[in-house]
């Protein structure tokens, strides 16, 4: 079934303690996590909270960490207007906010990118089906969680996995420094792949999930 549409609760903390609760609930072991975007940063945060007894992998897709809000410490970061901007657009016109945010998701404005009206459409009906207050406060979620020091804590082999064309998280400033912070990380950068590469670079995407698994 789908998630409830809780009003409280819209952020990384809460997001890895209901994640924390389904794998004790289910009683998951040696499980391989793999995140993409936000769900990244979940990953990240679930380790941070609640260790790694569960945990034999991590895969971090086009994740948001360490940080993308621009402060003192992250330079390379986006100002706050920019996020500012996104809640704007999510209040006046999610409608539209969604259509339009397809393009640079799947580096759709590139000269040679093929369009599909098939994926914008999904995107579209998946953003329509989120809660609004869900939608509007995962930009805080994703934009302003520190996740530094919960990289440090990461111990168990970790795959980056980021597109070089990534437009929504760009990887200089979260995939390249993740890398850094986990004690066991290998970066693959896959060249010309946007932030939605799991639909886009497909195919690339699983063969890397597969090589990594085997390891």
């Amino acid at each position: 079934g789908r998630s409830g549409q809780s009003w409280q609760g819209n952020n990384m903390d809460q997001y890895a303690d209901d994640f924390a609760g389904l794998l004790d609930h289910l009683d998951i072991k040696d499980a391989t996590m793999a995140g993409h975007s936000t769900g990244g940063g979940e990953v990240v945060r679930y380790i941070a909270r609640h260790g790694e007894k569960r945990v034999a992998k991590v895969v971090l897709i086009g994740a948001v960490p360490p940080l993308m809000l621009q402060n003192e410490a992250n330079p390379g970061g986006l100002p706050l207007s920019v996020f500012d901007g996104i809640r704007a657009n999510v209040v006046k016109d999610r409608s539209q906010f969604f259509k339009d945010l397809t393009v640079p998701f799947y580096g759709y404005n590139k000269p040679d990118a093929k369009v599909s009206q098939g994926v914008q459409d999904s995107f579209w009906l998946q953003g329509m089906q989120v809660s609004i207050i869900g939608a509007f406060d995962c930009i805080k979620a994703f934009s302003e969680t520190d996740q530094t020091e919960d990289l440090k804590k990461i111990t168990v082999p970790t795959l980056v996995m980021h597109g070089d064309a990534d437009q929504i998280v760009p990887i200089d400033d979260s995939g390249r420094l993740s890398v850094k912070l986990v004690k066991n990380g290998t970066l693959k950068v896959i060249p010309g792949a946007p932030h939605g590469l799991c639909t886009t670079h497909a195919d690339i995407v699983n063969e890397e999930l597969l090589a990594f698994l085997k390891e």
